[in-house]
């Protein structure tokens, strides 16, 4: 290869190589965003985490027709039916009706919203679920007609086809369920966020910003590309180490390190095997940094491992190689691990 074709290779390689990372994991947010608005059309997900807020219940059948199911309202004059619902043994709904421009709806409130059943409410908000009267309603309705001296027809004719039911939305599933929802949606926005900045401005994504405990992340970023483009002392697939840093453009993630910042390398290998078939063995890096980096570079051949450890151990003779437990024990010492709970009991040792 000539020394052109070389420079062009490696020429802006690690930027181009943190771009390509995060254009791979911005995939599976937009993915997701892209799927709860296409489920969106067919469930009412949007009324479900912002209730449509409406005035009356007159607008209740056109909202349930544009799948707006899940609405605030404000009723006056609520009577108690004097019917309740129970489930699992728990009466979790009370049964009233309302009476807007002569036509009645059912509304099933939460217990806490009426007091457990008072008589009459004047005036109560609510977030409520609009659904069809379903078998209980419309018994409900016969039975209310009995109560009040009326033909089951007239009351039938009366009454809407909807209810409205606020249990269906304060319920400890329905409540997870709009948590989990709304946790899920702001991750992947700040995913997408964090993804797009990182593509738009390499220097200031994650690999490059774990550099500032070691200086200007912009300055070692620009060093580390000019000294990859030069020639890199060595080169696997996914690893070099050039005259100061080590660094790694893998699927898995982009790592800098300046190699006289690194304390502690060894390897660790895992078999992979389907039922009792063994396959494969790959090979694992890792690396522990001044500052408390870690850095772990998986799925690597053995030999691959084995030329970097050796030319590392070679580039800084202060790196602990391989390990056991003398050597985690120095790096423990030198990074000054557990060094406040020592302190702490020590101190209360001396004070019992």
């Amino acid at each position: 290869m000539s020394e052109t074709s070389f420079d062009q290779q490696f020429d802006h390689y690690i930027t181009k190589n943190i771009r390509d990372y995060y254009k791979r994991r911005i995939i599976g947010p937009i993915a997701f965003l892209l799927f709860l608005i296409v489920l969106s059309l067919f469930l009412p997900i949007r009324s479900l985490v912002f209730p449509t807020k409406i005035s009356g219940a007159n607008s209740i059948s056109t909202h349930y027709n544009k799948n707006q199911d899940y609405v605030n309202v404000t009723l006056k004059d609520l009577y108690f039916t004097g019917y309740t619902k129970e489930w699992l043994g728990q009466r979790n709904g009370y049964y009233y009706y309302t009476i807007i421009n002569d036509k009645g709806y059912i509304v099933l409130l939460d217990p806490k919203t009426c007091d457990q059943g008072i008589s009459t409410i004047d005036k109560v908000t609510i977030n409520a679920k609009i659904i069809p009267n379903s078998i209980a309603a419309s018994t409900l309705i016969e039975k209310l007609s009995t109560d009040l001296n009326w033909t089951n027809e007239s009351m039938s004719d009366s009454f809407s086809k909807y209810m409205l039911s606020e249990p269906a939305t304060s319920g400890w599933f329905t409540k997870l369920f709009v948590l989990l929802l709304e946790v899920f949606v702001l991750y992947s926005i700040l995913h997408l966020f964090i993804c797009g900045l990182s593509i738009a401005f390499p220097v200031l994504s994650r690999p490059c910003r774990r550099l500032y405990v070691y200086g200007n992340p912009k300055k070692i970023l620009a060093e580390a590309e000019e000294e990859l483009k030069t020639l890199p002392q060595l080169a696997t697939e996914d690893m070099f180490i050039t005259q100061h840093y080590f660094i790694e453009t893998s699927s898995f993630g982009v790592a800098i390190v300046p190699i006289k910042e690194i304390l502690w390398i060894y390897k660790y290998s895992t078999l992979h095997k389907i039922l009792w078939h063994h396959f494969s063995i790959s090979y694992t890096l890792h690396i522990t940094a001044n500052k408390h980096r870690y850095i772990r570079c998986p799925k690597n051949m053995k030999s691959d491992i084995d030329g970097i450890m050796d030319y590392l151990a070679e580039a800084n003779h202060n790196i602990l190689v391989g390990f056991n437990e003398e050597n985690r024990q120095k790096v423990e010492k030198m990074q000054g691990d557990y060094i406040f709970l020592q302190k702490f009991f020590a101190f209360l040792s001396k004070k019992v």
